[in-house]
């Protein structure tokens, strides 16, 4: 094959600029507008360990394609694991007499409950290191 004539090679580069020209150029909301407001994203560690916690064991339950990862590969910590597995097995016993749903609600109360009892069971970690 050969080189595309001048006037078709010309064009293409044009082409390839407005498209790069257009992809560069955002018509997403600013920055700023995309940030969720405080009172939205957990703060305290509680709500944090709650958030992750519940997450994981619903989606454990749920037997979702991500599921299966360690403790690690879904960043909890050993407190937190712990709460995650005792969430799941309750959860499971929920299950099998009142549904999923009920299942996943009460998974989310009982989180709730031991991550604000352990402060958002943070403090073990076999690979965690206090800063120096």
């Amino acid at each position: 094959m050969g080189t595309m004539p001048r006037p078709a090679r010309y064009a293409a580069h044009t082409l390839l600029a407005v498209l790069a020209l257009t992809g560069c150029s955002s018509s997403a909301p600013p920055r700023a507008a995309l940030s969720e407001s405080p009172s939205a994203s957990p703060s305290s560690p509680a709500q944090v360990c709650t958030s992750l916690v519940s997450y994981w064991a619903k989606e454990t339950l749920m037997g979702t394609k991500w599921s299966g990862l360690d403790w690690e590969q879904k960043g909890l910590s050993n407190d937190q694991y712990a709460i995650h597995e005792d969430a799941v097995a309750a959860g499971r016993a929920e299950e099998r007499t009142a549904g999923q749903d009920k299942a996943l609600e009460l998974i989310d109360r009982f989180v709730a409950r031991r991550c604000a009892e352990q402060d958002g069971a943070t403090r073990s970690s076999e690979n965690w290191r206090p800063p120096t």
